[in-house]
């Protein structure tokens, strides 16, 4: 029986990485750290105003930190994968940089190490010291619904490759990277955030089709991993989460692998944990089990109540021994070691707000040119038979674009993306979109006038299209919503020769994997953007008319 004294409760607080809500330190957030010492802080959209109000943001948590006794400043953390899970990126914040899948488009290993570098720069200058990215991910199943796009690739020797550049990126900056989510979630097709993923492989398979990335990172030195919920029955004998189970974080991770850097688990309010309803164990056991199991920190994104509930029950385990405290203070001397690494020490946040003006206008205004550079490499032609592009801009006077009515991607992604859906209405709706949409309708508007339909399954009957000269047609992950690729076929066989079309994949490039021999005849260039953001549909703007 231990018997908690101070010392191991602020122990406790360095193995936790809590959210909370606003733009400003909650009540919320100022007990986490202060009474429950908490050490460690992810940063979410929500919070995100702009760089300057982050970074103000940001230092009224250290020096709270730092008035509570903290012995180190605190880890601050964020989803900045770049791509479609980019938590910082907005006008008046980070820049927007190409997502995974799209950067191993481009093909250049150093651009990606660059693009990291600058997105780290950036998070640094905010006061952002970790970010949970590189996706490491394998996408073996291209019908994934949670990685996809986020991915460099279904190849694991290519996987490696780009996600070592964008961590040596990431640390060359001073910000820790995390790769994600291990043993490997890119075979799936379940959303850990809504179930809990049951993968029926053998260690032999993960070794094979998974882990390549994981070792190669390992060996690269990537100061942190996440552990995913996804269970792996052949390897644990049962169906506990992986981020839950001392079989894959330490008798796997820690003991085959051999990696001694920091594991921190995806957030356990995800359904795959947290809904006991589908079978998980609730979000504050979640947290025990998963420091039981070898985690070094266990990260709760939104909701306080459980955040305090799992600081207590862990109180409770040491207390039991449900917790081996030696195993505990074994743990926190590698969180220790990335926060000297990482954090510049109290000193370190001396007269960060004195320099951030210039510095990230000088920053900024690089990281622009570089983005601009990406992602106009990015947009991928994969078959212009008729050698469309570019489209001649003298004839282009009204182009009619066509894009699919908007549904969820995923959690990671719909939390970052903005919405308008079209739901209930089976007319085609004109000029209402999701900001996405509408960046890429102000992008056109400098070709020609632009007539802007949002397509269901049964929309186009109707349609006038006598006028149009061109038209741009986007599908978005086609592949899982085949009814996109029915609707293209019918503006193809009435536009026939007369009007070039431009069919864009704008998220999963596995939609073009539908263009059959008829297609392939026909007057039509075929585009992969990778992501749907405005960058990218400027990218594609460019590749279309030159």
């Amino acid at each position: 029986m231990t018997t908690l004294d101070e010392a191991t409760r602020r122990e406790i607080g360095q193995h936790f990485v809590f959210g909370f809500h606003g733009h400003e330190i909650s009540d919320n957030v100022k007990t986490l750290i202060t009474k429950y010492y908490v050490g460690n802080i992810i940063l979410m959209k929500r919070n995100i105003r702009d760089a300057q109000q982050t970074l103000e943001l940001v230092l009224g948590l250290q020096q709270l930190a730092k008035e509570a006794g903290h012995e180190r400043p605190l880890l601050i953390g964020i989803d900045q994968e770049n791509g479609l899970v980019s938590a910082f990126s907005s006008p008046v914040a980070g820049t927007q940089f190409p997502g995974a899948m799209a950067q191993a488009a481009i093909g250049d290993l150093e651009l990606t190490r660059k693009i990291a570098a600058a997105c780290g720069q950036e998070l640094r200058l905010a006061g952002i010291n970790w970010t949970y990215g590189p996706v490491a991910d394998v996408n073996i199943n291209p019908l994934n619904p949670v990685i996809g796009v986020r991915s460099f690739g279904s190849v694991p020797k290519v996987v490696g490759e780009y996600a070592i550049a964008a961590s040596e990126g990431f640390v060359s900056s001073f910000v820790a990277s995390c790769a994600k989510h291990f043993p490997g979630h890119g075979d799936t097709h379940v959303d850990s955030h809504l179930a809990l993923p049951v993968i029926n492989k053998s260690k032999e398979e993960i070794y094979v089709g998974d882990l390549p990335p994981f070792q190669a990172l390992i060996a690269a030195g990537v100061p942190s991993i996440m552990t995913a919920h996804i269970a792996l029955p052949l390897l644990t004998g049962d169906n506990t989460p992986a981020s839950l189970s001392r079989k894959i974080t330490t008798d796997l991770l820690r003991g085959e692998l051999k990696y001694g850097g920091v594991v921190v688990t995806d957030c356990l309010e995800m359904e795959a944990v947290s809904s006991v309803e589908k079978g998980g164990c609730g979000c504050e056991e979640g947290a025990v089990r998963a420091i039981a199991a070898g985690a070094d920190v266990a990260m709760i994104c939104h909701t306080y109540s459980l955040q305090v509930g799992a600081v207590e029950q862990t109180y409770a385990a040491i207390e039991s021994g449900g917790i081996s405290l030696e195993e505990l203070k074994q743990s926190g001397e590698r969180i220790a070691g990335m926060k000297d690494k990482f954090t510049g020490g109290w000193i370190g946040l001396v007269g960060q707000m004195l320099i951030f003006a210039d510095a990230w206008r000088g920053v900024k205004e690089r990281n622009l040119e570089l983005s601009s550079e990406a992602y106009r490499k990015s947009t991928t032609v994969v078959m212009d038979t008729g050698s469309l592009l570019p489209l001649k801009s003298s004839r282009i006077k009204n182009i009619l674009l066509l894009t699919p009515q908007r549904s969820d991607i995923n959690k990671a992604v719909d939390g970052s993306a903005g919405d308008s859906t079209n739901s209930g209405n089976t007319q085609p709706v004109r000029n209402t979109a999701a900001p996405y949409d509408k960046k890429f309708v102000e992008i056109l508007e400098s070709h020609g006038e632009v007539d802007h339909i949002i397509y269901g399954a049964d929309d186009l009957q109707t349609l006038d299209m006598g006028k149009t000269d061109a038209v741009i047609f986007v599908t978005r992950n086609a592949l899982r919503a085949q009814w996109q690729w029915t609707a293209l076929k019918k503006i193809v066989e009435r536009v026939g020769e007369r009007v070039p079309v431009v069919v864009i994949a704008s998220c999963d490039p596995y939609d073009l994997r539908l263009i059959d021999e008829e297609l392939s005849r026909a007057r039509i260039a075929f585009l992969a953007t990778h992501e749907f953001t405005g960058e990218a549909f400027l990218g594609a703007s460019a590749r279309i008319f030159g």
